[in-house]
């Protein structure tokens, strides 16, 4: 087995792909030894003691270090420990932890008005089939979390949450998106 890593734009994280699935469905977000205790594999990345973040998408694993951590002794750590959890077939949560679970103290949604229906519609459209992809490929992903007023509320995840250029991929990138194509949209901000 070969794990291939890619660097995002956010120069803390590393994007480790295994060369096979690691989500079935949906994406993962570990930001604490605490929420790490869901999957075996997440608690032993941050067991290294330099790791402050694991995102889990569907083809890929992103790893957060802390600050003024030094990649190079780090990187082989990680890919040494994913190596082992793919090889074994061990699996990626521990029973009963479920995919997609928001980050702690971030509701599912902000509860959009009924009568937006047919605008965030057009949101979550625009977020799925254009932004998450390329989010996506930094090794993150974005989450929908309101429409209010013209105000879209999206969650960075992964290696796009803490992200220096995370407020100009929102302010610059999809927030110019989302108005071009949806323009009740007024402004996008973080949730």
């Amino acid at each position: 087995m070969f794990i291939e890593t890619e660097t995002t734009p956010n120069p803390a994280t590393l994007k480790f792909l295994p060369g096979e699935q690691v989500m079935p469905v949906g994406t993962r977000e570990f930001t604490s030894d605490e929420e790490a205790a869901a999957s075996p594999l997440a608690e032993a990345l941050f067991s290294l003691g330099d790791v402050t973040g694991v995102f889990f998408g569907r083809d890929f694993v992103s790893v957060t270090a802390g600050e003024g951590v030094d990649w190079s002794q780090l990187k082989p750590q990680v890919i040494s420990l994913l190596l082992d959890h793919f090889a074994s077939g061990a699996p990626l949560l521990a029973a009963g932890n479920g995919i997609a679970v928001p980050a702690e103290g971030v509701d599912e949604d902000l509860g959009d008005d009924p009568a937006d229906a047919d605008i965030v519609a057009q949101i979550k459209d625009i977020i799925e089939t254009r932004v998450r992809p390329a989010v996506a490929n930094d090794g993150g992903d974005i989450v929908y979390r309101g429409f209010r007023e013209g105000v879209v509320y999206l969650q960075m995840q992964g290696a796009c949450s803490g992200c220096p250029s995370s407020s100009a991929t929102l302010k610059q990138g999809i927030e110019g998106l989302l108005k071009y194509y949806v323009p009740e949209v007024s402004e996008v901000r973080a949730a």
